[in-house]
């Protein structure tokens, strides 16, 4: 048997073991992905780098599926250099798979600061200027957070015209009608749910209550508004379309 230290506590090793495959034998927890015991080991995540110290008596990072145990060995599995080097490490499977839940729940097991989740958003802001500028609902903001700056949605202040789903560039922000609700979501967080309203014309669901109420308030001053009436683009379209062809026959 061979005497080694793992973060300061003394264990015996079975010649040529791994300096993981006795971590993991003594309890002691070590971040890893491509090792499998019936595998011979490749060392390809770098997550199981373990502190030791080298022959010039500087502190290294060195692989633990690959490292094989020798007498005296020390062996540290926390420590600054651990720190940073699982940290590159995570990172960089991350570029490959920036969706994982495994590598970012392992991440968070072991305290380890990653980059936040793709969710399709590329700061663009053209929803928010748009819900600003042109429709003035005001209900969506830019955010700092822990992961890095959001959209978000003000408290209760999505009229669910759907405006910003329409213009946003990578179809991060998307509208669903179900059941008479319109869900308006960014990727799976949502913002907005609201009641549709029904087309006096076909009786098809095509807008929001807070949407048409907007409308009115916003033109309710306009000198040439007209009684509003609750019709979806198809019905106006084949209304004017009716009345142009009427025009047309008084004038002949």
């Amino acid at each position: 048997m061979i005497e080694i230290k793992i973060n300061d506590r003394k264990i015996l090793a079975k010649k040529n073991q791994t300096i993981l495959g006795v971590a993991r034998e003594n309890g002691v927890k070590i971040p890893h992905l491509c090792f499998h015991p019936a595998l011979k080991p490749s060392g390809s995540c770098k997550l199981c780098g373990v502190e030791v110290g080298s022959p010039s008596g500087k502190q290294v990072v060195m692989l633990s599926c690959i490292l094989k145990v020798k007498e005296n060995l020390e062996i540290k599995t926390e420590s600054e250099l651990v720190d940073i080097h699982r940290e590159k490490a995570f990172n960089k499977l991350l570029q490959m798979a920036p969706d994982s839940i495994r590598i970012r729940n392992l991440a968070k097991e072991f305290g380890v600061t990653v980059t936040p989740p793709p969710n399709g958003c590329i700061r663009c802001r053209l929803c928010i200027r748009v819900c600003n500028e042109i429709v003035k609902a005001r209900a969506l903001k830019m955010v700092k957070t822990q992961e890095g700056s959001q959209v978000m949605p003000g408290e209760g202040t999505c009229i669910g015209c759907g405006t910003c789903a329409n213009l946003c560039p990578t179809n991060t922000i998307h509208i669903d009608d179900h059941d008479s609700v319109r869900t308006v979501s960014i990727k799976d967080r949502i913002i907005g749910q609201l009641p549709l309203e029904w087309c006096e014309g076909c009786g098809k669901m095509y807008a929001t209550a807070n949407f048409l109420k907007h409308v009115a308030q916003s033109t309710s001053s306009h000198p040439d508004t007209k009684e509003h009436h609750h019709l979806c683009s198809s019905c106006i379209k084949l209304m004017s379309n009716r009345a142009t062809t009427e025009r047309e026959h008084l004038t002949k």
